[in-house]
């Protein structure tokens, strides 16, 4: 398991991370979820021991990972950037790699580079985009670690692209186990890839927990109430339900009709309306993206660039 435990990284004056606590089981797909800036590619860069904290500890398997030989070969990081391979060919750049990592597969190298065709003797500069990103999710599934980041692996992918590259990252994960932690502010990513998330904002962790949980403890119910004996329409306030104990989200009406965001699970959601004997009441599932945009607006922060789609 990868524990982080009241990190905190600065950069000069500016706190990138503030104290920090995350658990990553073994065997997670790990959303990070958060807009530019929140602190997502610092702490994949604090996991793969590239910094170094200011305060708190990053553990792997209760050992720490900064300057440690042996839980780095247990690592490798995707950045989102392949500029640097440029100068090499594929063949290079699989040697270097392999001079670091004692456990590189030539049997998945040469498995996964036959499947889409990518040249050994090319250099990288010469790829497209969704090439060189083959390329290196290639390597890196080939050093057979035993986590795999990803910082923005799929930003600007074609859809096809970004089918190849998914196909081949969740294969690993059935096959070997593989711990994958993606980072994204793309929320159909972490929905397709993930069972956890963890939406991080400003250098803070706004909530982490299993997917399917944050589905079902967030409601939208659709209410109407009876109507006065004149005809009018009874009027209730956002308070009058907060105080049997509902936590409301959002509160809003339209003619007759209330539309009410609220935490809890779904009975307890509707048993909250149920003494006004309501004449109509739908609960609707809501999405990850609605989901997030709740959480993140209820807490005073700006969600616009949370994006759904990208």
């Amino acid at each position: 398991m990868i524990e982080l435990k009241n990190t905190v990284k600065k950069f000069d004056d500016y706190t990138a991370l503030d104290n920090i606590d995350l658990k990553i089981e073994t065997g997670t797909a790990f959303g990070l979820l958060g807009s530019n800036g929140a602190g997502k590619s610092t702490i994949l860069r604090l996991l793969s021991g590239i910094y170094s904290a200011e305060g708190g500890e990053i553990l792997m398997d209760g050992e720490p990972v900064f300057d440690n030989v042996k839980n780095k070969q247990r690592v490798f990081f995707i950045n989102d950037e392949t500029v640097q391979f440029g100068n090499f060919t594929l063949e290079k750049l699989k040697n270097y790699y392999k001079g670091y990592y004692p456990n590189f597969s030539e049997e998945i190298f040469e498995s996964l580079r036959k499947r889409v065709n990518l040249p050994l003797d090319r250099k990288i500069t010469t790829f497209s985009k969704g090439m060189k990103r083959q390329a290196i999710v290639i390597i890196g599934l080939a050093c057979c670690t035993d986590y795999l980041l990803l910082d923005e692996a799929f930003d600007g992918l074609d859809p096809t692209m970004r089918i190849i590259v998914k196909k081949m990252l969740v294969d690993a994960m059935i096959d070997r186990n593989l711990t994958t932690i993606i980072s994204s502010h793309n929320l159909k990513e972490i929905n397709e890839l993930c069972d956890t998330a963890c939406l991080i904002h400003s250098g803070k962790v706004v909530f982490s927990r299993d997917i399917d949980s944050v589905k079902g403890s967030i409601h939208k119910v659709q209410v109407v109430f009876p109507k006065n004996s004149d005809g009018t329409p009874v009027e209730y306030t956002k308070e009058h339900f907060a105080e049997r104990g509902l936590d409301i989200l959002s509160f809003e009406r339209s003619q007759s009709i209330y539309y009410v965001i609220a935490r809890g699970d779904e009975e307890t959601v509707r048993e909250a309306f149920m003494p006004e004997q309501p004449v109509l009441l739908e609960v609707i599932p809501l999405t990850l993206e609605e989901i997030f945009i709740y959480e993140l607006e209820v807490l005073g922060y700006d969600s616009s660039d949370i994006n759904p789609e990208k």
